[in-house]
């Protein structure tokens, strides 16, 4: 089935008409307090997808690897176990940046945490970012500009977004809400397994599980008597409004926002998906 594209906020206008235009810059700086990381992956997907019209399609394969986290052009630079980068990542990263892309005209590198990077860390970057091969991309996430130094800055094209912006439609989230709202545990368990043998990483993992947990939200609201929505998932959150009961689906929307929750904390994807596919156990037999 087609999917709805249902990225309408700002930011993503603004990421498709500078693909439109061939004037994604080589450096962008997104600030704010909304879903960062979410709108980095737009816009990576923006620079490496192959559609010939609009840009980023998200129906070929290049976009899905992206916004999958499996894209071997893109590079999520961000490390949970320290409070700032370690020297040896930057200078790996620096090797890095001169090995040509594997599948695509870019190599992408989005930095999660702009509040790791030091000013050493930062210099470094810097002359990259001057001086780097032509297909290299860098993508900056930080709650303000402030979190990069002025030089840095200077070299960026910077939009800001706020917690009002959409993010786009997750094809997982939309998959895993799909198999609940069937209430097989087989077909579940086997989704489950098939991300856990993809080996997803936490933070992939927690943006699922957040999407996943604003469509069961929505379906909340249906089932309250809200009639019609323009949210992302609008499809899979009437989906769950009409095969799961009140009292499972609001017991599903608190697992989603628990496990997302636990995805902060030090613990294995494996893990978490685990736990909550069990969970789950209870909940569709009970339904």
């Amino acid at each position: 089935m087609e999917q709805r594209i249902a990225y309408e906020s700002t930011i993503a206008k603004t990421i498709r008409e500078a693909a439109r235009q061939g004037m994604m810059s080589h450096a962008l700086l997104l600030s704010g307090s909304g879903n960062l990381l979410a709108a980095a992956r737009y816009a990576a997907a923006a620079m490496l997808c192959r559609s010939e019209t609009g840009k980023p399609c998200m129906h070929c394969t290049a976009c899905r690897k992206v916004m999958e986290d499996i894209h071997p052009d893109v590079r999520l630079v961000c490390d949970e176990e320290r409070r700032e980068l370690s020297v040896e990542s930057v200078r790996e990263l620096r090797r890095d940046v001169y090995i040509r892309p594997n599948e695509g005209e870019r190599k992408v590198y989005i930095f999660a945490r702009c509040d790791q990077l030091n000013e050493r860390d930062q210099n470094v970057l810097l002359k990259i970012v001057e001086e780097g091969p032509p297909y290299a991309a860098f993508i900056f996430c930080a709650a303000g500009a402030s979190e990069l130094l002025p030089t840095v800055r200077s070299r960026c094209v910077a939009w800001k977004m706020n917690e009002a912006e959409e993010t786009a439609e997750d094809p997982q989230a939309m998959e895993l809400c799909r198999r609940l709202a069937a209430g097989d545990l087989t077909e579940l368990t086997a989704f489950t397994v098939s991300l856990e043998n993809r080996r997803m990483k936490r933070e992939r993992l927690q943006e699922m599980f957040r999407c996943a947990w604003r469509m069961a939200a929505e379906a909340l609201l249906l089932q309250c008597g809200k009639t019609g929505t323009e949210a992302p998932g609008a499809e899979c959150a009437a989906l769950l409004s009409r095969h799961l009961p009140r009292r499972a689906l609001q017991k599903l929307t608190e697992l989603l926002k628990y496990y997302a929750g636990e995805c902060d904390y030090n613990v294995g994807a494996g893990h978490v998906l685990g736990a909550f596919t069990a969970e789950c156990e209870g909940l569709l037999r009970k339904k």
